[in-house]
């Protein structure tokens, strides 16, 4: 688990201003549901903590430190669109991700790193419903099972942070139901802290443990661009579930 803290950022575009005064401190073991209207930088916000972008000013440290200025295997991320490649079947999908984590300049593994490398994504491929479907390409998978897929790959690097934007949105309601639950037992199981974009307000209220509502708080009609969002609500919700994962308190000598 990883605690995040973000004081005072802010993100700007050219003559555009995405984010504001965002200041926040996550606790280890936390799901926090991203919440607001399109275009109010919930994305934008979950690249920052992905390290694909750079804020303008602020800072975002983890655990204390800076937070590294490129992805790497402590953050995990699925997105909406199916992030598997489609010339790899089920398995090697999975694989790929300990691939580029235990070999970054071939991107490949080989002999008992292999072998092991295999066991273990078989193992992700039986907890997220998978396994009879390994030698199969994203292609002939319904989009349920792709989301699964992508989580697979994402969570093989046993991430500490695990980035989602809105993953389960073009799902139907019963695959979302199927979905839900095996994140939540994923979350509890693997004890990450956890994002996700969501446009659904019930599922983010149902799913998270803390919810961050983003919205422009200003708008000039004749500069559109000139203020940015900031976070207007802080909820914390389910209780109970947020102090299971709540990490245990030292004991004094």
């Amino acid at each position: 688990m990883s605690a995040v803290s973000v004081r005072d950022l802010w993100m700007e575009y050219p003559n555009q201003v995405v984010l504001e005064r965002l200041n926040l401190e996550i606790a280890a073991g936390s799901f926090c549901a991203l919440v607001g209207p399109s275009g109010c930088g919930k994305t934008t916000f979950l690249r920052l903590l992905l390290g694909e972008e750079r804020p303008t000013r602020g800072a975002i440290t983890v655990d204390g430190q800076p937070l590294v200025a490129e992805p790497g295997p402590g953050r995990g991320v699925v997105f909406q669109r199916y992030s598997v490649f489609p010339h790899r079947t089920v398995l090697e999908n999975v694989i790929m991700g300990r691939e580029f984590a235990g070999s970054r300049l071939l991107g490949r593994l080989f002999g008992a790193a292999r072998r092991a490398a295999i066991e273990e994504a078989e193992g992700w491929l039986e907890c997220v419903g998978l396994a009879a479907h390994r030698d199969k390409y994203p292609a002939e998978l319904s989009g349920g099972m792709q989301q699964r897929l992508a989580i697979a790959q994402a969570l093989i690097v046993k991430p500490r942070i695990l980035l989602l934007d809105e993953p389960f949105g073009a799902l139907d309601p019963g695959t979302r139901a199927q979905m839900h639950e095996l994140l939540l037992r994923l979350w509890r199981e693997e004890r990450m802290t956890v994002f996700m974009v969501t446009h659904d307000l019930k599922e983010g209220f149902t799913l998270a443990t803390r919810v961050l509502a983003f919205e422009k708080l200003r708008i000039d009609p004749t500069d559109p661009g000139r203020f940015g969002a900031t976070i207007t609500y802080d909820l914390k919700v389910n209780e109970e579930r947020a102090a299971e994962m709540a990490p245990p308190l030292a004991l004094s000598a």
